[in-house]
């Protein structure tokens, strides 16, 4: 085999909480009276808590001390987490798990790289709370996506070289992040559309065939 371990993002490849996203920041926007819909959403993925406040106050006229703006990202937090509540085993596809089980049999180590802070939340509604052999997330990174900490974090703890990892992504600042993290990348969604991406594939099981 080319690689000996697999890294997923979580949101948009393991599983879908793109709508918890947006519906959480839409009320922190709605809330301060600024425009947001599911274009200005997209911006966000890959991207920190912090950053991705940033980006929905581009609109906003008034001013907020850094202070006022930790307290919107800890709401938006608590909203999401709060949405959260309705993922339940069913959310993860029936795809999804049948592909990693056959992953694993390949004897590939799998890990998450996530910027996300409720990524072990996320992975124990979906069943998957011991299932993958290390977990980088938001916990344990300085800098989000497009920078590599994430992936190079996620590679440490499974005692891997960058290029004996396939990172598997769908955002284009988890595909630039690989790629300066020295890893090799399989972009699926709109990932799949980035130059950068080593591999270009059209759904969850076709890893199957790069790997």
């Amino acid at each position: 085999m080319k690689y000996q371990a697999v890294i997923f993002d979580l949101d948009g490849v393991i599983c879908s909480t793109d709508r918890y996203h947006y519906l959480a920041w839409k009320k922190i926007a709605d809330d301060l009276h600024i425009y947001f819909d599911e274009k200005i959403n997209n911006r966000l993925r890959g991207v920190s808590r912090m950053e991705s406040l940033e980006i929905v106050l581009e609109r906003y006229d008034g001013n907020l001390t850094e202070e006022e703006k930790r307290a919107l990202a800890e709401k938006k937090n608590q909203f999401y987490v709060e949405l959260l509540e309705q993922m339940t085993e069913k959310d993860l596809s029936a795809e999804v798990s049948k592909t990693l089980v056959e992953l694993r049999e390949k004897g590939l180590k799998l890990a998450i790289g996530s910027s996300s802070k409720n990524a072990k939340r996320i992975l124990g509604r979906l069943g998957l709370g011991s299932y993958f052999d290390a977990v980088s997330d938001g916990t344990n990174i300085q800098k989000s996506k497009p920078e590599p900490e994430v992936f190079l974090k996620a590679a440490e703890f499974l005692q891997m070289e960058p290029d004996k990892c396939l990172v598997v992504e769908d955002a284009e600042a988890g595909i630039e992040a690989a790629a300066r993290g020295g890893f090799d990348s399989a972009g699926i969604g709109e990932a799949a559309l980035c130059e950068e991406a080593s591999y270009k594939i059209e759904s969850f099981r076709d890893l199957l065939n790069v790997v």
